[in-house]
């Protein structure tokens, strides 16, 4: 894959999408709830046989692109039930659109490291806010609920100045976001794991639930949310179940992975997904659910575990 250009092809880590343009915002629920509008082309997908299909799943690209192609991994997308394959440059939506699926959240299509360039900085609002609405208006015209979004790394910036920037930059383009539709996720990131550029970013700002969570209120707005990722929360947190009741409505999206290591959500990690995922249903969370682990075994085994686990 061009580094430069996320959609180009699939042998990408998670940093090197996001360099190639996954940054910025993520969005989830096309209700000010957390709800997804369901398949760009209205094809509905029905859940593997014995499925539950409470929880809406959804297959995040990057941790497969190692093994399956795009195509690939729709298909097996859609023989395990899910709905979404995420994170996916929109040259691709039209293979989704093949297989019945939508893109739960969309990525963003900027040079470098958009989560390290956020909207805590104010000299980045400009472009961001640029990018952010092209996303916004593909996602809008796909049905793609979502767009993806960051604090950005600290660059000196306090933590109040980084959360007083924040509110200015996503207040610019929540009104953007209403009107279309799109919500504009801000994912937290953990600061701690620092030996892989896939397991943790060190420097990131928005690395606490409540953190975020000060800055979201402060927006005020039903399409500017959180992008819940368990993993991340676990490191950073903790006590997630309690954080899933604490956020509520305030999720727009939620990731998956086993701690420690980001791999599968097996016995090898402390994470117990099955109430986990109970906790977003008794909060009346109807968004999406990304697998975001990197395999360590067969990638279908593990995806087909992993949305077995989940399905509740």
């Amino acid at each position: 894959m061009n580094p430069k250009n996320i959609t180009s092809n699939q042998n990408l880590s998670r940093r090197g999408l996001l360099k190639s343009g996954i940054a910025g915002l993520a969005g989830v629920s096309a209700l000010a709830g957390g709800i997804s509008t369901g398949c760009a082309n209205k094809q509905e997908v029905s859940s593997s046989p014995g499925r539950v299909g409470n929880i809406r799943q959804s297959v995040v690209s990057w941790c497969f692109s190692k093994h399956w192609s795009i195509e690939e991994t729709c298909k097996y997308a859609r023989e395990l039930g899910c709905e979404s394959v995420e994170l996916i440059g929109s040259k691709h939506w039209p293979v989704l659109q093949k297989y019945g699926l939508t893109c739960a959240i969309s990525p963003i299509d900027v040079e470098g490291y958009p989560f390290i360039k956020g909207f805590n900085n104010p000299e980045y609002h400009s472009w961001l806010s640029k990018v952010t609405r092209e996303a916004i208006d593909k996602s809008a015209d796909f049905g793609c609920p979502n767009v993806i979004a960051f604090t950005g790394f600290s660059e000196n910036l306090s933590l109040e100045e980084g959360a007083r920037n924040c509110i200015n930059g996503f207040k610019k383009i929540a009104g953007y976001a209403e009107k279309k539709g799109v919500t504009v996720c801000l994912e937290m990131l953990n600061s701690r794991v620092g030996d892989h550029p896939d397991k943790g970013h060190p420097g990131y700002q928005g690395d606490h639930v409540d953190y975020c969570l000060d800055i979201l209120k402060a927006v005020g707005s039903p399409r500017v949310k959180l992008l819940f990722d368990v993993y991340h929360v676990q490191i950073m947190d903790g006590d997630v179940i309690r954080r899933i009741g604490e956020c509520g409505d305030m999720i727009g999206h939620v990731h998956t992975a086993g701690n420690p290591g980001r791999g599968e959500l097996d016995h090898s990690q402390e994470l117990n997904y099955p109430p986990i995922m109970q906790a977003l249903l008794d909060i009346g969370y109807k968004g999406f659910v990304g697998q975001e682990f990197i395999p360590t075994g067969d990638p279908l085994t593990s995806l087909r575990q992993a949305v077995e686990l989940c399905d509740v």
